[in-house]
């Protein structure tokens, strides 16, 4: 079986299995099919590698054999009940996304429901009824959700222990909290601390090379910002320059800002890329991730002035909001804006263009935001993502294959990976989540094309949006495997280079700067881990990840010149060591 069979299986209909679901599958019932499988199965895969579709063949072949009899689905949100509910039908399994704990019972035609998190920790005691009085399988969606503190952990854990059989789900890195996430096994290390066990992983490394999800190339713009503050003095500030963290936070929020430039010439570059794109894509759409209500109409205005055409808008309180993302899925429109609430709970496999215009930056919320991008419906399918030139942005989508596990006995809170401050990501917004008024008036704010990130390396030099080396990478094209996007973009960047060169008069190399400088190393640096990888067959990501581990230092797009130095020589040595 290729590593990728189907090429492309629609979503949850699938009449034969990915290799890793099969794969899966094997690990649940035994390479021959014949054990009952385990009472509790943790499956742990990449946004848009088909977890829905494992999960739904599980459940048939568990009815088949008269292991359950009842199922139970439980998401993070009501549109993910619609969706599970969809899925599910196309299969031949009726799941009712419309119960409610008032109801008590589900009605005879059905195999079961789909309720949020929310709605069993309101009445845990039902659920348990329920569970017991049939063999049930319990799905957890984004099982991480079940951690959301005590008394959510608590009612999910008295609902659902009576269960036949439970399976969780999650596409994301997990909670950093120290409360254990129900049924989820944990598992203590040579350094004494318990973290979370997954029965079976499948990570957006091994994804990529199967062709199952889509390669992400993000675009990252810097720019000039100029802000009042509230005592009437103006500041100016250069967005992707080292900043202090209160001038990075405003400066990102004056990017941010409909008032300024620097979002509409964004997405006026992110339009022409969507161009580009449904060349070889025609349905190909783009999503816009606001912070605001407020934000999001304005931005759907400049859409309109850009396009000509109108984007669908949807709000956190729009009781519309499923019904409106259902018919965008369905349509060839191109853009669509939301509130932040977008992270989880949308499924539009055709999104290939991504603005993320929030000024929400915790590694949970950016993992589930670009899984909205990396869904694959056939090989050679590029996505792109747009967003500020923010070193913690930077890091994250440097950082885009790092698998984490949930981690107990340590501090709370380590790294942002907190639902906490996800659920505050995904509130109702009406206005910008800064207070009751902005810290300051945002006087200008240009853009300035800064640089392409990709598996872990970085391409391309500053230029002016509408310029012919933005232009470069804007129609990089559609269709191409990982290793192509690679080539082009190195190609892409000598020639940037070279133009620059000849544009000086003497010695090239006699004023360059120190920003050039590292933009050598890291173009050295990137060359020896392509080819440590061609060597290794390791990915790009996970090479840098272990450089940085061995050699210190910030994630390759903050790394100072002695850092990425550092981790020349480190290459260099592993690569003398495996000839010896």
């Amino acid at each position: 079986m290729p590593p990728a069979f189907p090429e492309r299986a629609a979503w949850g209909t699938a009449s034969s299995l990915r290799a890793w679901q099969q794969q899966a599958l094997e690990a649940y019932f035994g390479v021959d099919g014949t054990k009952p499988g385990p009472r509790d199965f943790l499956t742990v895969a990449t946004p848009g590698a088909g977890k829905t579709t494992f999960a739904l063949r599980l459940a048939r072949e568990l009815m088949e054999r008269r292991i359950v009899s009842a199922i139970t689905v439980v998401c993070p949100t009501e549109h993910l009940k619609r969706q599970w509910a969809e899925s599910a039908a196309r299969v031949g399994i009726r799941i009712d996304p419309e119960f409610q704990n008032a109801q008590g019972r589900v009605g005879k035609d059905f195999h079961g429901i789909a309720v949020t998190y929310a709605t069993v920790a309101a009445r845990p005691a039902l659920h348990r009824n329920r569970t017991e009085a049939r063999k049930t399988l319990i799905i957890f969606d984004e099982v991480h959700h079940a951690g959301d503190g005590l008394s959510w952990g608590d009612a999910v854990r008295e609902a659902f222990e009576p269960a036949a059989r439970r399976l969780a789900l999650s596409g994301t890195p997990f909670r950093t909290d120290i409360n254990p996430i129900p049924f989820v096994q944990y598992e203590e290390g040579p350094d004494g601390v318990r973290r979370s066990r997954a029965d079976y992983t499948y990570g957006y490394g091994p994804a990529l090379a199967d062709g199952v999800v889509r390669p992400v190339i993000f675009l990252a713009y810097a720019g000039e910002m100029r802000w009042r503050t509230r005592a009437g003095d103006e500041i100016t500030a250069t967005l992707g320059e080292p900043l202090t963290q209160d001038q990075t936070a405003q400066a990102w929020r004056a990017a941010l800002d409909p008032k300024g430039d620097w979002i509409g010439q964004v997405l006026a570059a992110a339009d022409r890329r969507l161009t580009e794109l449904r060349r070889a894509i025609p349905d190909a759409g783009g999503l816009v991730i606001a912070t605001d209500h407020e934000a999001a109409r304005a931005y759907a205005k400049m859409l309109r002035a850009v396009t000509g055409q109108g984007a669908t808008v949807v709000l956190s309180d729009d009781p519309s909001a499923s019904k409106k993302i259902k018919t965008f899925g369905e349509t060839d429109d191109r853009w669509m804006v939301a509130v932040r609430m977008v992270s989880e709970g949308v499924d539009i496999p055709r999104l290939a263009v991504g603005v993320y215009a929030t000024s929400t930056s915790t590694p949970l919320f950016f993992a589930q935001a670009i899984g909205r991008f990396v869904r694959a419906r056939r090989r050679g399918e590029t996505a792109s993502v747009f967003l500020p030139s923010v070193p913690t942005l930077m890091g994250h989508a440097a950082e885009m294959e790092t698998e984490r596990d949930h981690v107990l006995d340590r501090p709370v809170r380590e790294d942002g990976l907190d639902d906490d401050l996800l659920a505050e990501a995904n509130r109702k917004q009406d206005t910008p989540d800064v207070g009751e008024e902005l810290p300051f008036e945002t006087v200008e704010a240009s853009a300035t094309f800064d640089r392409v990130l990709y598996d872990g390396g970085e391409f391309g030099m500053q230029a002016q949006p509408g310029s012919a080396e933005e232009e470069e990478f804007l129609g990089i094209p559609g269709l191409l495997e990982p290793e192509q996007v690679t080539q082009l973009l190195r190609k892409r960047q000598a020639e940037q280079i070279a133009n620059e060169r000849r544009k000086k008069t003497g010695d090239p190399r006699a004023d360059r700067t120190a920003a050039e400088d590292i933009a050598s190393l890291r173009r050295e640096l990137n060359g020896l881990v392509g080819a440590w990888n061609h060597r290794t067959g390791q990915p790009h990501g996970v090479i840098h990840n272990e450089l940085r581990r061995s050699c210190g230092g910030p994630a390759i797009a903050q790394a100072s010149a002695d850092d990425i130095k550092k981790r020349i020589d480190k290459i260099r040595e592993w690569a003398a060591k495996r000839r010896s």
